[in-house]
């Protein structure tokens, strides 16, 4: 297993500790682009959040590309992509924050293992020729495709940085920092030319060179040596597996004209794998590649706030504000509706001016303790399920943080009860009106592991997941080759989050509310993608996708694991 000290490094003194709202848990790494750090969203997914040198991020011309290159990356929707989830060009210094992907990258796998199996980088192309066909779709151009902006999860590989690199522009900037890896340059990047969708192509032909030899094709050296290599010399394909050196040469014409386009790639890679690929043999390869999942660290609870002093004009008021939180409430709830308060006078009596005066500061004492007591039971509940947020894990979140805010209430009430009756004079006053109450909010149900494919289903309703040969289920899958594979239901309804890692029941109730949708296209989908589904009944449920197998390593899955959450009648 991955060492969570190897791949996670405490901050330093020089790191923020937010940013853009996001709590930072650990420092990820840095480069001539700016750190990276790990955080989470709110709803606890793991986050890569890149902030930008300073001195970057002082140059206009940067701001401005670094503006349009960010809108573009929104767009981006692959399966082989690290999704863009947030960002802040206007910030000081700008930051992004991307779909965390667990495991090592390229270079680090290498560097362990050594050079990758033929048929692991056969799928290591195909990956990357699909993550390349998404982002060219966007309109992006990714100027620096490498082994680190390569990451190996456990599903397939996954392409990070994507149009932020173009961001910052080729040639040095005027603070020093060049754009692009010498190695793994295309020959009009060398040139200083003009770059295409056939530049990145180029650098994954080196990409898949560098995992099948353990070192760069046009080897190491000062960047001008490595420079001129790559524009005035061929690449040597004897070094690579024999029956690759055709998809090699392809990727590496000198000519951008000549080269294979990603989608020429993963045709020919598909026609390698041939049955493996049908089979879904990918995430096998994976796991033995990347080796386990990494340690990650837990989201970094908020602070908790700190008890103001007391001081003494307000000191009686906050004692009684602890003494009596129930006993509060019902003095200041008596006061409001007229009922008598603790200094009683008899009937028919009147009431000297001292005894009126008196009687006003009491009740206004007791509505300062009322209040002073609501805002500490606010506080202390806020408190505990802060703390209880920092310690969960990704699983089960949704349902684990509203039984631990529902036990918070039940110890609060226990607590109130067991403070004793109130004071005979309190108790002499008329109870308060009763009021409604609010009903219980419906209880998240969690079924992980999930699996659906063309020969089984999904139902709300126990058992939900029909076995082989039943798809008598709400939710099936359904391939064909007009609309490739979808998610279909003849009753419920899809959507799907606006924002990627902020699916829970008000958010899936919001994008719900409208649906009408009856199936959704599977290949839109990744790993972490979340998907909302509303049953006629007004059952709700929550899908995150975590693995899906793509036959052939085309953009539609066979098959996929989710776990799904349901709350029942909550529409």
């Amino acid at each position: 297993m991955n060492s969570a000290t190897e791949v996670f490094q405490p901050l330093r003194a020089d790191d923020p500790r937010t940013v853009g709202g996001y709590r930072l848990a650990a420092r990820l790494g840095s480069g001539g682009m700016g750190r990276v750090y790990l955080s989470h969203t709110q709803g606890g997914r793991p986050v890569a959040i890149k902030v930008v040198h300073p001195d970057l991020a002082d140059d206009p011309t940067f701001r401005r590309r670094f503006r349009r290159e960010v809108e573009a990356a929104r767009r981006v929707r692959g399966a082989y992509t690290a999704e863009l989830i947030d960002a802040d060009a206007e910030a000081t210094p700008p930051w992004l924050a991307t779909v965390y992907v667990p495991g090592p990258s390229l270079s680090e796998a290498v560097a362990r293992r050594g050079p990758l199996p033929e048929a692991a980088v056969v799928w290591l192309m195909a990956g990357v020729a699909e993550a390349l066909v998404a982002v060219h779709g966007a309109g992006i151009v990714h100027r620096d495709l490498k082994p680190s902006n390569v990451l190996l999860a456990a599903d397939g590989p996954r392409v990070i940085d994507f149009g932020i690199s173009q961001a910052s522009g080729l040639t040095a900037t005027a603070t020093g920092h060049t754009i692009g890896t010498p190695q793994y340059m295309a020959p009009e990047q060398g040139l200083a030319g003009e770059t295409t969708p056939a530049t990145d192509v180029f650098a994954l032909g080196q990409t898949a060179a560098f995992a099948a030899l353990g070192k760069p094709l046009y080897g190491d050296g000062p960047s001008m040596t490595v420079l001129f290599r790559i524009v005035h010399s061929k690449p040597d394909l004897m070094l690579l597996p024999e029956r690759l050196r055709p998809l090699f040469a392809l990727c590496l014409a000198a000519d951008p004209e000549e080269r294979a386009t990603p989608a020429e790639v993963l045709a020919w890679c598909r026609a390698y794998l041939g049955e493996e690929a049908a089979t879904g043999a990918g995430p096998a390869v994976w796991r033995e590649v990347a080796g386990l999942d990494e340690e990650i660290p837990a989201p970094v609870a908020e602070p908790r706030p700190q008890p103001r002093p007391a001081s003494p004009d307000t000191t009686s008021g906050d004692a009684a504000g602890d003494a009596g939180g129930t006993t509060g409430d019902a003095a200041g709830d008596a006061a409001a509706q007229g009922g008598a308060h603790p200094t009683s006078v008899p009937a028919g009596a009147a009431a000297p001016a001292t005894s009126t005066a008196a009687a006003v500061s009491t009740a206004a004492a007791a509505s300062a303790a009322t209040a002073a007591g609501s805002r500490r039971r606010r506080t202390a509940r806020i408190a505990v399920v802060a703390a209880v947020t920092g310690a969960l894990t990704l699983g089960g979140l949704g349902w684990k943080l509203m039984d631990v805010t529902d036990r918070a209430a039940e110890r609060e009430a226990a607590a109130a009860k067991a403070s004793g009756p109130a004071p005979a004079a309190l108790r002499s006053a008329p109870a308060p009106a009763p009021t409604p109450s609010a009903s219980q909010p419906p209880k998240p149900m969690p079924y992980p592991g999930l699996e659906l494919n063309e020969e089984n289903s999904i139902s709300f309703n126990e058992p939900v997941q029909h076995e082989d040969g039943d798809r008598t289920g709400d939710i099936r899958m359904k391939c064909g080759m007009a609309r490739g594979c979808m998610m279909e239901s003849d009753a419920s309804v899809f959507s799907m989050p606006r924002k990627a890692g902020t699916g829970n029941l008000e958010t899936c109730r919001e994008q719900l509310r409208f649906a009408r949708q009856n199936d959704l296209t599977l290949h839109v989908l990744a790993a972490g993608s979340e998907v909302c589904v509303k049953h006629p009944s007004g059952d709700i449920a929550l899908f995150v996708i975590g693995i899906k197998s793509a036959p052939g390593l085309s953009k539609d899955p066979s098959w996929l694991r989710a776990d799904m959450t349901i709350w029942r009648a909550a529409s």
